[in-house]
């Protein structure tokens, strides 16, 4: 019998002390959209498209209306988010992509190199659990990138990004093993004739397991699995990224509530009857899983003792189906993924940690993915830490006289012609086709007066743009990829 009663008292002082331990180190889920615009979530002005569960992080946490990417492309801003750099200075500036779409030439986009620094590590050090679930697109297994090498314990989802243009795909990835799903083979990018196809047709791009689904089950399992120690959840969902595939229960809420026509692959990806009908049941079967992670935190007890940040990783596509215009995606700005304009790189962004952050908030705080490093370094405690970031903890705890600011935000991206960007300020700097046009010209816009960039105010301001060429003069690095050079002719 004392033998018990001294087994029950040490197991009730080991609860205590795991309980205490974790209380000063909060658990910490960052939830990662693909391709969602600043405006396709009802706390950003969404109308459309259903997303209570992400609405009521903003509702009972904060909402930033000023926070952008690191760079408009998938690949280049999950380095750049998890390594705390900018275009400038990022190992990945681009995707650059290895191997083809059939899983025989499975080979992913360019690693991560050894050894580097990345928030999972840096979370480890200090004492934390960490997962990544979802889309990785910085490395296979066998690489260099492997996420299991790069600072996270537990990885489920898509190494390589082509891959996860299908929803159903035949496998995903377990810590390096491949894990078989209940699918069939499914060419995505196999283009229907609109003269010959047929509803069977159609259903040729769907199987039985969704991956998402698949996604939040290990999710749940992690957390569950962790709740007794101090965890960081990396969840990059991809969604709505195209293809446009939901399951049916899911689009069926969204059939006959618009105008639509059927989707034939013309713009690449999978076909569909109903793609608005999809792209909004893609983005509230998210939101649902979003809300299930809700859910469970509360019943496990750690809702007061933990932080969830929503975002995504670059603005609404222009492919694929998806109708960016008629869902007013990007709310008022001007431009889509891979541009440099605003709806390229301004991002909905919603955090929220009962007692800490208050509830109802909105900050025009300008923040950007390549702060998050040093903002969860300052929350754990992880001491200073190499970056081109700023932490916005104390805007996210109210704490608005010690928040540093950044004098500009500097963009940088190798693709689609080569484009620069600047935010200074009330200011924002754009130049484009930079591979083609050595004398490519700097657009100046005046985002107080002109948040759609439709006037170019350059001519007046030749001080600002002399400030434009200093600034990327002092944060170009040259990469060691030569087709992402393209900046040098600043330096002429």
């Amino acid at each position: 019998m004392r033998s018990k009663i001294i087994l029950l008292l040490l197991f009730s002082f080991t609860t205590t002390f795991l309980r205490a331990q974790q209380a000063g180190k909060p658990n910490i889920i960052f939830i990662f959209a693909d391709d969602l615009g600043y405006a396709e979530l009802g706390c950003y002005g969404q109308k459309k498209i259903r997303t209570p569960n992400i609405d009521r992080i903003a509702r009972e946490g904060i909402r930033f209306t000023d926070y952008y990417t690191s760079t408009p492309v998938c690949a280049p801003s999950r380095c750049q988010l998890l390594t705390g750099t900018h275009g400038g200075h990022s190992y990945i500036r681009g995707n650059y992509e290895l191997g083809g779409f059939a899983d025989s030439l499975e080979r992913g986009q360019m690693p991560l190199p050894a050894n580097t620094v990345t928030v999972g590590t840096l979370l480890q050090k200090a004492g934390y659990k960490t997962a990544c679930i979802g889309k990785w697109g910085l490395g296979m297994g066998y690489s260099t990138g492997d996420p299991n090498k790069q600072g996270f314990d537990y990885f489920y989802g898509y190494y390589d990004q082509k891959q996860a243009h299908n929803y159903y795909p035949t496998h995903l990835w377990e810590n390096g093993k491949w894990d078989t799903l209940n699918n069939p083979v499914i060419d995505v990018h196999r283009r229907l004739d609109p003269q010959t196809a047929t509803a069977g047709d159609f259903n040729y791009f769907r199987g039985k397991d969704y991956a998402i689904n698949k996604m939040a089950e290990k999710a749940q399992r992690f957390i569950r699995e962790n709740k007794n120690q101090p965890f960081f959840l990396y969840l990059p969902f991809t969604i709505p990224h195209v293809s446009l595939q939901a399951p049916e229960v899911a689009v069926k809420e969204y059939v006959g509530k618009f105008e639509e026509k059927p989707y034939y692959g013309q713009q690449n990806y999978a076909s569909t009857p109903y793609p608005r009908a999809t792209y909004a049941a893609m983005i509230t079967y998210m939101d649902k899983k979003v809300g299930e992670v809700l859910t469970l935190v509360k019943e496990l007890g750690l809702d007061e003792n933990t932080i969830i940040i929503f975002t995504s990783d670059n603005g609404t596509t222009f492919n694929g189906g998806v109708d960016a215009k008629f869902f007013e995606s990007v709310g008022p700005f001007r431009g889509l993924k891979m541009d440099m304009y605003e709806g390229g790189i301004r991002m909905p962004m919603v955090a929220r940690w009962p007692g800490k952050i208050a509830p109802g908030q909105v900050t025009d705080h300008v923040a950007v993915h390549y702060d998050v490093m040093a903002t969860l370094a300052e929350l754990v405690n992880a001491g200073p830490v190499k970056t081109d970031g700023i932490s916005f903890l104390p805007t996210l705890l109210g704490q608005a006289g010690r928040q540093r600011k950044h004098e500009y935000l500097y963009f940088e991206y190798p693709e689609k012609g080569g484009q620069l960007a600047i935010r200074f300020g009330k200011w924002k700097g754009v130049k484009v086709n930079m591979k083609k046009d050595k004398d490519a010209r700097w657009e100046l816009y005046d985002l107080e007066k002109d948040i759609s960039e439709t006037t170019d105010q350059a001519a007046f301001h030749p001080e600002i743009v002399l400030k434009f060429n200093q600034i990327v003069k002092k944060e170009h690095r040259p990469s060691h990829l030569p087709e992402w050079e393209f900046v040098h002719t600043i330096f002429d």
